[in-house]
């Protein structure tokens, strides 16, 4: 299971990096939702495909006390600065970033500002 959190860690690093907002008092965001986390799927590892998304919703949610919605969309043309959503909502495999827009797979967990996430 730590292996899995590290890979959760960085997938979200990757993340934070490629949007621009990765500074320690984030990166100490980012470990608090792993530490949280660890207990969590301690208590259930059947869940353990859960985490992953779980990980970025509680980042999502603590950036958005502290500086604001994150990460923003880059793909529609208009002038509504809106965010990205991690699908499916509730966690599960494979968990990737939506517009709350349009409903489009922006990219994966941990793609966002490669070429599968062009902006």
């Amino acid at each position: 299971m730590a292996d899995d959190l590290l890979t959760t860690r960085a997938r979200v690093m990757r993340d934070l990096m490629a949007t621009g907002v990765a500074t320690a008092d984030v990166v100490s965001l980012l470990e608090d939702a792993v530490s949280e986390r660890r207990w969590w799927s301690e208590q259930w590892p059947a869940g353990r495909e859960y985490v992953d998304g779980l990980v970025a919703q509680d980042v999502q949610d603590a950036l958005l006390e502290k500086v604001g919605r994150w990460p923003l969309c880059t793909q529609c043309e208009d002038d509504d600065v809106h965010a990205l959503y991690i699908h499916p909502e509730l966690g599960g495999p494979d968990p990737v970033w939506v517009c709350e827009h349009s409903g489009t797979a922006i990219a994966p967990l941990g793609g966002l500002g490669t070429d599968s996430a062009s902006r």
